[in-house]
């Protein structure tokens, strides 16, 4: 646990890291997720409770190791390069005390895997974010860290460099059987490469498991609303089904009979059909791949937002649409989203 003043504090926590795993940390700005990234690192001190690293206490009440003496790897946001170094200086600066031939070696095995070995001799203000980025990773990377932390470390890139550095990123975490956390607020992000993604809100872990569980089976609202879109319809629970204007859905146990709930419907679970409901279409925007329509669905008060890879021609201004059951999530209304 760690207090940042008298309005936040960060935890109680309790998380394990298996070996070789890339755990994504992720959540809204202020979280906590850097937080939790700096007691792993030493940088900060827990207030209580314990930091371990494969059975060594790194922080707790009888023991706290200074960071340098972690074997912790840490590529910050900015990459923190040392300006006045090459990008092979950079590399072998966390090789001293190793001797020359074998730190030759590393640093030419890991110029090779970031493709940086052309740019070796080359200066951090002469390299591309990109670049900048692969060889802060070869230098947390270089005295072959027990865990390597990142935090935030494409968000400086634009988008289609990004997608690229973050793939290179980790075919390279994945090749030197690296364990790393890192740290993101993009939830397609987060499941697209975390082994297991752990969901934070206010200093506390929401949900913490495979990306597929996470979207698919999101624990509340707020995971669901995190890592998705949603059409959310209000209905009555009755006899194990919420009762709503689109339809009846199945209802959690939980929810007792006449208590008021949420049908959280994806805006893809929304399917064209010939013989289904109908809606009067408001708008519509072709996005590519996709095309959103806004409905207007007699007893709802919001309007129905349906996204489809089909190409529709709406007769008459309306659709007909059913919805995929199996795509429904349905929460309390009172639960705090």
């Amino acid at each position: 646990m760690r207090r940042l003043g008298p309005n936040f504090t960060l935890g109680p926590i309790d998380l394990s890291i298996g070996a070789r795993q890339i755990v994504c940390l992720v959540g809204h700005s202020g979280c906590g997720k850097s937080t939790l990234l700096r007691l792993i690192a030493g940088i900060e001190r827990p207030d209580e409770g314990i930091v371990s690293l494969n059975g060594t206490e790194l922080a707790g009440p009888d023991a706290f190791v200074e960071p340098e003496r972690r074997n912790i790897g840490f590529v910050f946001q900015d990459y923190a390069l040392f300006p006045h170094l090459t990008v092979q200086q950079n590399i072998e600066f966390g090789l001293r005390g190793r001797p020359r031939g074998e730190a030759q070696a590393r640093v030419a095995m890991l110029l090779a895997l970031t493709k940086l070995t052309a740019m070796a001799d080359r200066y951090p203000h002469m390299l591309s974010g990109g670049e900048q980025q692969r060889a802060a990773l070869a230098r947390a990377l270089a005295p072959e860290p027990s865990i390597l932390l990142m935090d935030e470390p494409f968000s400086n890139l634009d988008r289609d460099l990004r997608e690229r550095v973050r793939t290179d990123t980790i075919a390279l975490l994945r090749a030197t059987h690296t364990t790393a956390v890192i740290v993101t607020h993009e939830p397609e992000e987060a499941l697209s490469i975390g082994d297991q993604i752990v969901l934070m809100r206010s200093g506390r872990i929401v949900q913490s498991g495979a990306g597929r569980d996470l979207h698919d089976r999101p624990a509340d609202r707020y995971a669901a609303e995190f890592f998705s879109t949603f059409n959310r319809v209000p209905g009555v629970c009755r006899g194990g089904e919420l009762h709503t204007a689109l339809g009846t859905f199945p209802c959690p146990p939980a929810l007792a009979d006449g208590s008021q709930a949420l049908a959280f419907i994806r805006p893809q679970a929304v399917c064209p059909s010939f013989d289904g409901l109908t809606g009067s279409v408001l708008s519509r925007s072709f996005r590519g791949e996709i095309e959103q329509f806004e409905l207007d669905v007699e007893g709802l008060e919001a309007p129905l937002v349906m996204r489809t890879t089909q190409r529709l021609d709406p007769q008459g201004g309306t659709l007909s649409f059913r919805i995929d059951p199996q795509a429904v999530l349905v929460f309390p209304l009172d639960e705090r989203g």
